[in-house]
């Protein structure tokens, strides 16, 4: 069954569930595995992150461990130019700004917030790292992502939802005038 993204032609995170991946508490050492190998094909990098809003088609790892060496080397067959990486450290402003918006959002539960907080254990760690390349108009994509930056991404996801809910005739703080 497709979610949301899926729905909405975005593509979701590709969860490596039998590697390292999810296993894994921090994918600094996968990152340094990319970087090495990446340069051992002879690829360029571009310091970059592919948004939802472009076009794009995402790897299918179908639980292969270490898939994205096949992706890269897909980047190469294909004669891409260069690939993308991108990956996300966290930082306690993510957290803070997180937990400033579950309680803004005066809907959130005491578990969301007590969530958010414990996330701190993760402070400093790689919790995704995507990779991507452009062929004929199109960035092909591999994402890879821990357990606690996917609870990280659902909290992200809950808080933006939460703050667009009209609460006592507003909504996140900002007023804006009726036109």
């Amino acid at each position: 069954m497709m979610d949301a993204r899926q729905r909405r032609g975005c593509r979701a995170s590709i969860h490596l569930l039998e590697s390292r991946a999810m296993l894994l508490e921090d994918l600094t050492g996968i990152q340094d595995d990319m970087l090495a190998f990446t340069q051992g094909l002879g690829l360029r990098r571009f310091h970059g992150y592919i948004p939802d809003e472009m076009p794009s088609v995402l790897w299918d790892a179908e639980d292969v461990h270490e898939s994205w060496k096949d992706f890269l080397e897909l980047a190469r067959a294909s004669g891409a130019p260069f690939v993308t990486m991108n990956a996300l450290h966290l930082e306690e402003d993510d957290i803070e700004l997180l937990l400033s918006e579950l309680r803004r959002s005066n809907l959130s539960r005491d578990e969301d917030l007590e969530t958010a907080r414990q996330l701190r254990a993760h402070l400093g760690r790689i919790g995704f790292i995507q990779l991507g390349f452009p062929h004929q108009g199109v960035m092909f994509l591999c994402e890879l992502s821990t357990a606690w930056y996917e609870g990280y991404k659902a909290l992200q996801e809950m808080a933006d939802d939460l703050g667009g809910i009209m609460i006592d005739g507003s909504t996140d703080g900002s007023e804006e005038d009726e036109r």
